[in-house]
């Protein structure tokens, strides 16, 4: 109740004071040079914290909202999963010599065979217009001595609930890179004591940067589906900044013929 009626004083105040100036504004051709110096330094004094806030204000409330899963998936889409990285603010956003097995939050790990690790990953905001994911990722590799680069992502535990070989699952990427590299993604399924791999290149020179996983081409053991992960393979990464401002994940039935 105290904090309802602070706010309807905070208000009446305010309405007050937009008046005041409003008829302060409308006058101001006929006021003598005493008042209206006075009155514009008032306005001077008003109009900088005014300006700091709302350039605050334009600027945060510009930016994706934090936690978002706000993306495009198929209208018939049983499961879609935007990982924590793209999602939330990290607790240690970054790390730099990065060793092989190092996790940024609970889902990633980076895994490379570099005798000196001169590797560095960075979650970052995402500042831009067309952004739909709240953060992103870089990677930046200067000199790489290694055969391999991956960054895997452990999906949640819902990907494996009610997962069909007649499912597609799909992964939308949205990545910036300082000069061209491939970059490759596997889909592991464990299933039992065995684990089905399937491999795609991401299109990097298509507007939309998307593979699909048929899981029909597998060997899958549906009852005995116990986890998902993602590898996703850089090659050629050496002296290269990588951005990933977005990754997502959906899955759909096949439609039946």
């Amino acid at each position: 109740m105290a904090g309802q009626r602070r706010r309807f004083w905070d208000r009446v105040v305010h309405l007050a004071a937009l008046r005041r100036w409003r008829a302060a504004a409308a006058g101001m051709t006929g006021a003598d040079p005493v008042e209206l110096r006075r009155q514009r330094s008032a306005a001077r004094a008003l109009r900088e914290p005014l300006d700091r806030l709302i350039h605050f204000a334009d600027g945060r409330l510009a930016l994706p909202m934090i936690g978002s899963q706000s993306f495009p998936r198929p209208h018939d889409a049983d499961w879609a999963w935007r990982p924590e990285i793209w999602t939330g603010p990290l607790a240690r956003p970054g790390r730099s010599t990065v060793p092989s097995g190092e996790m940024l939050g609970r889902e990633a790990t980076l895994f490379h065979d570099c005798a000196i690790s001169e590797l560095t990953l960075r979650q970052l905001r995402n500042t831009r217009e067309a952004d739909l994911a709240p953060y992103a990722l870089r990677l930046d590799v200067f000199r790489f001595d290694g055969s391999y680069l991956s960054l895997a992502l452990d999906l949640p535990e819902q990907a494996a609930q009610g997962l069909k070989r007649r499912h597609l699952i799909r992964v939308d990427a949205i990545v910036e890179m300082e000069k061209p590299l491939e970059i490759f993604l596997r889909l592991n399924i464990k299933h039992g004591p065995n684990v089905e791999q399937l491999v795609r290149e991401l299109p990097l020179h298509e507007a939309d940067r998307r593979v699909e996983f048929d899981l029909a081409y597998t060997k899958l053991n549906e009852k005995r589906i116990e986890k998902l992960w993602l590898d996703i393979i850089f090659e050629g990464p050496e002296m290269n900044q990588v951005i990933l401002r977005d990754l997502t994940f959906s899955r759909r039935p096949r439609a039946e013929i």
